[in-house]
């Protein structure tokens, strides 16, 4: 050392240049090793927390627990309340009332309401398909694919308000802790990709939903079944640690752990249990960095397909890629992905309080084509038939305006649309009805619980069936109730 020159900073007690040629070489051979195990090329084996059975990633592909006619789920929520009345909903009935106040019946955000401004429609309907269903001009290219959708016109929530009405939509529940829709799903099945997670989530641009992470959490379960946020471009996955990045207590653990597992030192079983789910993590994020993106990389695609989900036009070219990303990881095996057009507050999502045709318009043609365009593109490769397709808000809306002026509606969790397509749904049917105005479901009303119970059961997991014991009590996405699927858009 020169005189005067200052010591090299160190790591572990490594020069920094040594810290960074272990770490470099450590994670590739964590990665090896976990790799090697599953080829039974190592004798040590990790077992599970009772030392004796062999440890197993939670993650692995499972059996479906009866005949499965879905193996991938894409759930295309409409953050915010789209008015079903105004998409696909015909209420031919709401024109001629435009601007006349009635009685009827609402709950809403404004409260419990007696009376009520008529908002007509403002958007006309035609005929789509070879059952003529009437679809709103807001949606002309989803239009062409009603022989392929089922619409359930009857859908009813607990809560008009977003917070709770978000977390009932992605998890059953009202409250917040409970494992999401997707969680349930890789927990009944696992993923077949194990270099990608399994349940991806991608967000609006204008930021995530009220209520965030509650909604793709993993609640009470482990958090290996929690959803993973994607991004369509740059690095697909914002927390995935590399060696440099890692804080020193960080460093230490894995450097001491990963010298005990290559030298065999591991008697204690806890302590080899617990680093076993360790390696597969870090396992994981090894094999992320180098497959996600290459999932996400949609540049390759040919035009014509770029064409199809409208990448090639600013309006649609955020979410079209999105759709996009969604029918790339479908092909790689994973199981559940949920895309939200609409994120923050207001008008940035389907939340239409003031100006509903400014905000409908926008909304609609942000998405009408990317969706158009999956629906077609998964349908001509073969895989429409294995993928259930999920189009829906968290609520509608009513039919009279919420204000004294303007033509916003207020929330409705009485009776509102959703909409399903592929595997195992039958196409060109429409099941339950609202009312003549919309403002309640009056025939074969279905909850939110019967929409989780229909997505299970195409998936080949009994709803009724499918537990997870926790506090006590076996829970269920349905509900210690239960509830049963909606067997007449099923195949």
């Amino acid at each position: 050392m020169k005189k005067n020159q200052k010591p090299q900073p160190t790591f572990c007690h490594r020069t920094r240049r040594e810290f960074l040629h272990t770490m470099g070489g450590g994670f590739t051979s964590l990665a090896l090793t976990g790799m090697l195990a599953k080829d039974g090329f190592l004798k040590q084996q990790a077992l599970a927390a009772d030392g004796q059975t062999d440890w197993q990633s939670p993650m692995q592909p499972r059996m479906a627990h009866q005949v499965a006619k879905a193996k991938h789920v894409i759930f295309l929520f409409m953050y915010g309340g789209p008015s079903h009345m105004d998409t696909f909903d015909y209420k031919p009935e709401l024109y001629p009332l435009d601007g006349k106040t009635i009685d009827v019946k609402t709950f809403g955000r404004g409260g419990h309401k007696n009376q009520g401004r008529v908002v007509g429609p403002k958007w006309g309907f035609k005929p789509y398909g070879q059952t003529g269903k009437m679809v709103s001009d807001l949606f002309p290219n989803v239009a062409q694919h009603v022989d392929d959708i089922a619409f359930i016109h009857s859908m009813t929530a607990d809560s008009p308000i977003h917070g709770s009405a978000m977390l009932m939509m992605n998890s059953g529940q009202i409250l917040s802790g409970r494992p999401s829709l997707g969680s349930w799903v890789n927990y009944g099945l696992g993923t077949v990709n194990q270099n990608l997670p399994g349940y991806v989530v991608m967000l609006d641009q204008s930021g995530g939903p009220i209520s965030g992470a509650k909604n793709w959490t993993s609640g009470y379960m482990p958090a290996s079944y929690q959803g993973t946020v994607f991004r369509p471009k740059g690095t697909p996955i914002l927390d995935l640690k590399n060696a440099h990045n890692m804080d020193v207590q960080e460093q230490q653990v894995l450097l001491k752990h990963l010298d005990h597992f290559n030298r065999g030192h591991l008697s204690d079983r806890v302590d080899n249990s617990n680093l076993a789910a360790r390696i597969a993590s870090y396992e994981l994020a090894y094999k992320m960095q180098s497959s996600a993106p290459e999932a996400v990389d949609v540049d390759h695609e040919p035009d014509y397909i770029k064409q199809m989900y409208g990448i090639d036009q600013d309006r649609t070219e955020d979410f079209g890629k999105k759709c996009l990303l969604a029918r790339r990881l479908v092909e790689r095996g994973v199981r559940f992905i949920q895309i939200y057009s609409g994120g923050a507050h207001n008008d940035q999502n389907w939340d239409a309080h003031g100006d509903l045709k400014k905000n409908h318009d926008f909304h609609a043609g942000n998405t009408d084509k990317p969706i158009a365009g999956l629906l077609k593109d998964l349908k001509q490769r073969g895989l429409l038939d294995e993928t259930l397709i999920i189009w829906g808000g968290e609520f509608g809306r009513q039919p009279t305006a919420e204000y004294a002026e303007g033509t916003g509606r207020d929330h409705n969790a009485y009776g509102f649309t959703m909409w399903m397509a592929g595997g195992g749904v039958k196409g060109g049917v429409s099941v339950g009805q609202t009312d003549e105005l919309g403002s309640q479901a009056v025939s074969d009303r279905f909850h939110v619980k019967h929409l989780h119970a229909t997505v299970l059961s195409l998936m080949g997991l009994p709803p009724n069936d499918l537990t997870y014991f926790y506090a006590g009590l076996d829970q269920r996405l349905v509900g210690v109730e239960g509830a049963e699927p909606i067997h007449q858009i099923m195949t």
